[in-house]
């Protein structure tokens, strides 16, 4: 049995919060340039493109966060069986969120949901455990902004809707967003599980690179179909039309009950961030 103490965790967290609100991954800025060169030249698709990679090349030199929504915290924590937790995980998760949110002055978007009185430190985190084998602790932390966040949807398909059922979800999803989610975007789809588990695959789906596609040949041709569809919506970076209306559709799958077809669609905007650590 390994321990570990939640001060290192605490500190593990701090350091990824930061990181992750500084600037977006390198896959996802390797996908931008792409997608900008593909764009016509003079092009308000093109000017909107190059004007977020010179965004984010500037968060990186400054030091500043890369978009003014520094997101809801969502952790993903896969601790080994063989970890023992001095101390409580959670308290130390939250503190990590909060000295990362205050000493890096952070936006604290975090507040109650009737009275909108805010938190104040950005806590609590949204904080997503999973017991794997092994004595390591892994902690993927991603920022979640509400622009896109207020455009996923769940829908509960049946199952003789089937793959055509799953890509329509998913590319309705995006067509009734619009420009609202700052595109080009990433949408994290669920497929599988029950009302709650489809939605967390979403999520999950979205620590993926974008173009990695999923190994399941059928779920990789699901994936690569519904970005071909997407992308020829026309509404483009930005809203302002153009090949690029999103970057990546990345799917994950789990078994699910004999009468149901769950789909989750978790939309990214065009500012992916996502950091993880081991300890």
């Amino acid at each position: 049995m390994r321990t570990v103490r939640a001060e290192e965790i605490e500190q593990t967290i701090c350091g990824l919060a930061k990181e992750a609100c500084l600037g977006i991954i390198p896959a996802c800025e390797r996908a931008l340039t792409e997608a900008a060169a593909r764009e016509k030249e003079g092009s308000a698709a093109r000017f909107a493109l190059e004007t977020v990679l010179q965004n984010a090349q500037t968060a990186r030199e400054e030091r500043m966060p890369v978009c003014q929504d520094t997101g809801y915290a969502v952790i993903l924590a896969e601790i080994g069986q063989n970890v023992h937790i001095e101390g409580s995980f959670a308290d130390a998760v939250n503190r990590g969120v909060r000295r990362a949110y205050e000493e890096n002055c952070f936006r604290k978007s975090v507040c109650d949901p009737l009275t909108r009185v805010n938190t104040t430190d950005n806590t609590p985190a949204a904080i997503h455990t999973e017991l794997t084998e092994g004595d390591r602790v892994r902690l993927t932390f991603l920022p979640k902004g509400f622009g896109s966040e207020n455009m996923s949807r769940l829908y509960m398909l049946t199952p003789s809707q089937g793959t055509e059922g799953i890509l329509r979800s998913i590319v309705e999803t995006v067509r009734l967003a619009g420009s609202r989610p700052c595109p080009p975007v990433v949408c994290g789809v669920g497929i599988g599980g029950t009302f709650d588990t489809c939605a967390l695959l979403a999520k999950k789906a979205l620590t993926r690179e974008p173009g990695l596609h999923h190994p399941r040949q059928d779920i990789a041709a699901i994936e690569r179909e519904a970005l071909a569809r997407i992308n020829a919506l026309g509404i483009g970076p930005q809203g302002f039309g153009g090949k690029t209306t999103a970057l990546g559709v990345l799917c994950e799958v789990a078994p699910t009950h004999i009468a149901g077809l769950p789909v989750a669609v978790n939309i990214q905007c065009h500012c992916m961030r996502c950091t993880s650590a081991e300890i």
